[in-house]
């Protein structure tokens, strides 16, 4: 049988779902509308993809039922850096690199048009490790856009899922019990896993650490509400056509099936 293929995001984000990550998989990583883009091809088995792009296309995948990426509030990661107030903000360039933020911004700030990242405008949205470099580097003011979400609706955030092809390849269950275990020996060890992604990122431990505290990895009751409200908005701004069923590859657990 072929290994199958674990597609990682390249961001620092990932740190602690693959801290010391024991699969018999190959991991492929990308920016993440590059994974969006192999595992919809069918390049990749499984992967972190944005949670927008996995609702468009949410017929022909499915969710592991346990592991996200979410935040409650201020995330770091995702950032509209403007010198001017949001309420002046009339144009956001966007990165190429994720779906979710782009339509984030959508329905944050349902009046701005959204340009190229090269063209000019009010503001720029940054995501990952070149939002975290703008915080040490750009004195511009940040908004953070978990933050201006938790404000609006109170829930989480959910940035990116992992999914696999439908029908579902042998092994999902091995793989989410892989990543959870290795979130679990991460959160055990806390300043080895900052000192690991700051050999490997170039960030002070530090501001990893607290960059970490930040994260959410469980995908519970809560993350599937702000999931759930983040889509409902995204088809209100013409973003998505419906909001669909949650459509897991392995059993959820019975806390979450009642979610």
């Amino acid at each position: 049988m072929a290994r199958l293929t674990l597609g990682r995001i390249s961001y620092v984000n990932m740190a602690p779902l693959f801290y010391r990550l024991e699969t018999d998989c190959d991991e492929v990583i990308g920016v993440p509308t590059e994974l969006n883009a192999r595992l919809l091809s069918g390049e990749i088995d499984v992967a972190a993809i944005s949670s927008i792009e996995w609702a468009r296309h949410a017929e022909r995948l499915r969710l592991l039922p346990q592991v996200c990426v979410s935040s409650e509030g201020a995330v770091d990661s995702i950032q509209i850096v403007s010198a001017a107030p949001l309420e002046h903000v009339r144009s956001v360039a966007i990165t190429s690199e994720s779906a979710t933020s782009a339509v984030l911004v959508r329905v944050l700030l349902p009046r701005v048009e959204l340009v190229l990242a090269d063209a000019d405008a009010d503001a720029r949205l940054l995501i990952g490790d070149a939002a975290l470099r703008s915080v040490f580097d750009d004195p511009t003011p940040h908004y953070d856009l978990g933050e201006l979400w938790r404000e609006r609706t109170g829930l989480p955030m959910v940035y990116a899922v992992f999914a696999c092809h439908d029908p579902p390849p042998p092994g999902m269950a091995q793989i989410e019990a892989s990543l959870l275990e290795a979130h679990r020996l991460a959160r055990a060890q806390p300043e080895q896993l900052a000192r690991d992604a700051s050999a490997q990122y170039g960030y002070p431990a530090g501001f990893l650490a607290r960059y970490f505290e930040k994260l959410r990895y469980s995908f519970g009751p809560r993350e599937r509400a702000g999931l759930l409200a983040f889509l409902e908005l995204a088809c209100e701004r013409g973003e998505l056509a419906a909001v669909p069923e949650l459509r897991f590859a392995v059993p959820a657990p019975a806390a979450a099936a009642r979610a």
